[in-house]
């Protein structure tokens, strides 16, 4: 008889240690309302799920966290930073691209210097042609100007035509000064970024020698 009832306790037994562990073990919720008051449940429900709520046990121990979702608008802001993130990093890979191929063609200072001079001779040779197409604009403004003022010295009307291509040549020398401002201006612009771009190339010239030797 006895024999007979030791499978049946043994399976209360084991029905009973299952029951306390499940509720030694029993999961609430907690969460907080709009006016900041904390709630706790048995089961979640939509204020919970919508507010973020934590996970917690029987001793009020915190086990996991689950943060309200994001609003439309967070969800924008948070889909800009990571264009802009991404746009930044892929800017990094270039620049890094870029100033590998600069010390692979320019495995010297002197090579790169050349390299540099070639850009400014290069412009130069911009400025002094457009010096030289400004001075032969200005004569021939010179010489439209001179053969007015002997038509007015003469008491003549001055015609159309001449006053029009003046007004023309007139147009065509301040395009031409405003060229070569243009490029003169350019070329100091040149000047400090190839000296902030020797300075870079010095920087990673020393640390490729370091990382050979």
């Amino acid at each position: 008889m006895r024999l007979r009832l030791l499978p049946i306790i043994v399976t209360l037994l084991a029905a009973t240690q299952l029951a306390f562990a499940q509720s030694r073990n029993h999961l609430r919720y907690q969460w907080q309302d709009a006016q900041g008051l904390t709630h706790y449940s048995d089961s979640l429900n939509a204020e919970a799920m919508q507010r973020g709520y934590s996970v917690i046990n029987d001793q009020g121990i915190v086990v996991s966290r689950v943060a309200r979702p994001p609003t439309p608008e967070e969800r924008a802001a948070a889909d800009k930073l990571a264009q802009q993130q991404a746009a930044q990093q892929q800017a990094a890979r270039r620049v890094a691209t870029a100033e590998a191929q600069m010390l692979n063609a320019y495995p010297d200072e002197a090579s790169y210097r050349t390299f540099q001079q070639q850009q400014l001779s290069a412009l130069d040779s911009q400025i002094r042609a457009t010096q030289t197409s400004l001075r032969s604009q200005e004569k021939s403004l010179a010489d439209l100007l001179g053969r007015a003022a002997e038509i007015e010295r003469a008491k003549e009307t001055v015609p159309k035509f001449l006053t029009d291509d003046i007004a023309n040549q007139r147009a065509v020398v301040t395009g031409q000064r405003n060229a070569l401002a243009h490029q003169q201006a350019s070329r100091g612009a040149l000047v400090k970024t190839q000296e902030t771009a020797l300075s870079r190339y010095r920087e990673l010239k020393a640390a490729q020698d370091r990382a050979t030797q």
